[in-house]
C-alpha cells in the first residue's frame, strides 16, 4: 500500500455526527479500513474530536488511543485540547498534558476546530506548548465567530502569518475551504465558503510558505484536492514547489460520503510525468513518515 492519510476521524462505535444542516453516521475502524484497502492507504492519524462546536458527541483522546490499539499497524494517534480547558485562559498547563500524550504515543494534536481567533491568548499558549512539546498542529480555518466550527482569521490570513512567526518550530498543518481558497488572489466573502473554480492567479499560501518553512498544506478533503486539481498546470508547479511540505489526506467521516478522488488524481499525475515519483512518494507518504517520525 501506498499513501500515508494525515487527517482521518473516527469512533470505536457507531456515533451519529450533527452539527447544524449535517447529520451522518461516523466511520469505525472497520469502516475506514474498507475505505483504505479500496484507496491504497496503508497508515492514517486519527485526529479526535474534541471541541463543541463541532460535532453533538465529542470524544476523548483515550478513545483514539484504543480506536488505534484495534489496528495498530494501521492507524496512528493524535491528540486534541480545546483551548477553553482546564483553566480558560493562557496559563493551563498544556504543556505537561501535552506531554502526557505524547508518551502515550500521540504524534501530534489536531483537528483545532475551537471557534476562536488564531490570536486569541488560549490559542496562542496551546501554540507555544505544542512547539515546546515537538507537535505539529492541525487546524480547521473559519471566516467568522459564530454558527461555524474552526480558529477564525480574516482574508490574507494575518493571524496564520503573526503565529507562524511566533513559533518557528512549531509545524502547522493548513486545513478547510477558507485555508485553501487562500491558493488563489481573490475578492469578496463567498470563496472562503467553497471550493471556487478557475484558473488560479497566485495568493497568500504560496508566499507564506515560501515565507514560513514551519508552514505545510494538509492536502485532506474536497478543499485539499480542488485546490490543487480547480488549475492543473498551477497545480502541478504547486505541488513540484512544495514537495516536501505537502501532505496526503482524505478527512473520510462517514461509511458512504464523500471521498476525495485525491488518491486517483496524484497517482495519474504521476502516470502522466507532470510530477516526478520523487514528489509523488514525498506528498505521499514520504512527508509524513519524516515529520511524524514513524
Amino acid at each position: 500500500m501506498t499513501y500515508i492519510d494525515i487527517h482521518a476521524h473516527g469512533y470505536l462505535e457507531d456515533q451519529w455526527h450533527y452539527r447544524p444542516g449535517i447529520g451522518h453516521p461516523m466511520c469505525t475502524p472497520d469502516d475506514l479500513l474498507r475505505h483504505y484497502d479500496r484507496l491504497d492507504i496503508a497508515k492514517g492519524c486519527l485526529l479526535p474530536i474534541v471541541s463543541p462546536e463541532s460535532p453533538l458527541n465529542t470524544q476523548s483522546n483515550e478513545e483514539v488511543l484504543r480506536f488505534c490499539q484495534t489496528h495498530p499497524d494501521r492507524f496512528i494517534p493524535f491528540c486534541n485540547i480545546d483551548p477553553r480547558n482546564l483553566l480558560n485562559n493562557m496559563t493551563s498547563p498544556f504543556e505537561r498534558v501535552l506531554e502526557y500524550y505524547r508518551d502515550k504515543g500521540c504524534k501530534g494534536l489536531g483537528e483545532m476546530t475551537c471557534n476562536l481567533r488564531f490570536l486569541d491568548e488560549r490559542v496562542q499558549a496551546l501554540f507555544a506548548a505544542c512547539e515546546k512539546v515537538g507537535f505539529s498542529v492541525t487546524f480547521h480555518m473559519a471566516p467568522f465567530i459564530g454558527e461555524n466550527y474552526g480558529l477564525v482569521d480574516l482574508p490574507g490570513m494575518p493571524g496564520l502569518e503573526e503565529s507562524l512567526r511566533r513559533y518557528p518550530k512549531l509545524k502547522i498543518f493548513g486545513h478547510s475551504q477558507a485555508f485553501w481558497c487562500e491558493i488563489s488572489a481573490y475578492t469578496g466573502q463567498d470563496v472562503r465558503f467553497g471550493f471556487p473554480k478557475g484558473p488560479v492567479k497566485e495568493g497568500r499560501i504560496a508566499q507564506l510558505m515560501r515565507k514560513y518553512p514551519n508552514l505545510y498544506g494538509d492536502l485532506s478533503a474536497n478543499s485539499g484536492y480542488n485546490a490543487i486539481s480547480r488549475d492543473r498546470a498551477y497545480g502541478v508547479k504547486f505541488l513540484t514547489e512544495f514537495q516536501d511540505r505537502l501532505l496526503f489526506g482524505m478527512d473520510t467521516c462517514a461509511p458512504n460520503a464523500f471521498v476525495s478522488p485525491l488518491p486517483g488524481y496524484l497517482k495519474e499525475l504521476r502516470a502522466s510525468g507532470e510530477i516526478s515519483q520523487t514528489v509523488f512518494e514525498k506528498i505521499a507518504f514520504g512527508n509524513a513518515k519524516r515529520i511524524l517520525g514513524i
